[in-house]
């Protein structure tokens, strides 16, 4: 029985039902069990726990064969990451009180970066479980694809993508979010000893260039990619409602000057199956 947080969302999701279809066992770990009646319904065992609480982890992840675990992601983190070092506390406790027999965790490219940025809370959460007894994989997956949701409307509307992504014809690795579940489940389906860490991108680089074009074709209209200048993000930041958002301005300030990047052979890297027109002409079909 493989024991999946996360469940809810896409990558979890994507996790499951690669499993269910291989006719594994699964146990959805939830906050809230009304919200994983339709796992039920597909013959899942469904438990309640939050993410911050080692007791409830531990029961949930009691007698799993694998555990998967998906960090919450704190877009808008306090100084320090206090949100994220809670859940990392209650899940390295839950792991080792259960004696789960292995572990795959959701990362992200760039978790070895040592400036800080908003992606440091899974290079904390790699810290944290790199030494626990039972075999760990950290899944380091490129951008999700899916973060071209927010392109959507300005795509169809004005033939526009502001891009915080420069300079626009720099390619960057990213990945469908159905591979990367597809690719965590096969992962707990491993045997292995220690840590590893696994890179995972999609077919083929993407640029904010190639976006556009992806999505012109989508669409069926021009559309082109637009420098948002970096000297505005602060401002447009705060007037989004963040209170701080130096993290996320050093997070994209490393994809574009290249430190948050995959740290293996580049022949190492898994490459996922799901292109950007797929992933995009979903995105648009969703939002129409």
């Amino acid at each position: 029985m493989y024991a999946i947080t996360g469940i809810t969302g896409k990558v979890g999701g994507a996790v499951a039902r690669t499993l269910l279809a291989a006719g594994q066992s699964v146990r959805a770990v939830v906050r809230d069990a009304a919200r994983a009646r339709s796992w039920a319904e597909r013959g899942c065992e469904v438990v309640t726990a939050d993410m911050d609480d080692a007791t409830s982890l531990t029961a949930a992840f009691e007698g799993a064969h694998g555990v998967f675990i998906l960090p919450p992601s704190e877009f808008d983190p306090s100084p320090g990451f206090p949100e994220a070092r809670a859940v990392i506390d209650a899940v390295r406790g839950a792991l080792q009180s259960a004696a789960s027999g292995k572990v795959v965790c959701l990362s992200t490219i760039g978790a070895q970066a040592t400036e800080t940025n908003l992606l440091t809370q899974r290079t904390l959460m790699e810290q944290a479980l790199r030494d626990l007894p039972m075999p760990v994989t950290f899944l380091r997956p490129g951008w999700f694809m899916e973060n071209a949701a927010w392109d959507v409307a300005p795509a169809r509307d004005m033939g526009v993508i502001p891009s915080f992504l420069q300079p626009l014809d720099k390619a960057v690795p990213m990945v469908a979010t159905a591979d990367v579940g597809r690719i965590a489940a096969q992962l707990l389906r491993q045997t292995w000893r220690g840590v590893r860490v696994v890179e995972l991108e999609g077919p083929q680089r993407v640029s904010p260039n190639d976006l556009a074009e992806a999505f012109a074709q989508v669409l069926g209209r021009p559309v082109r990619a637009e420098v948002v200048p970096r000297e505005t993000w602060d401002a447009l930041f705060r007037s989004q409602g963040m209170k701080e958002p130096l993290p996320r301005i050093r997070m994209l300030d490393g994809f574009n000057e290249g430190w948050i990047a995959f740290e293996g052979d580049p022949a190492d890297v898994v490459k996922g199956e799901v292109d950007l027109e797929a992933v995009l002409r979903g995105l648009v079909s969703q939002a129409a």
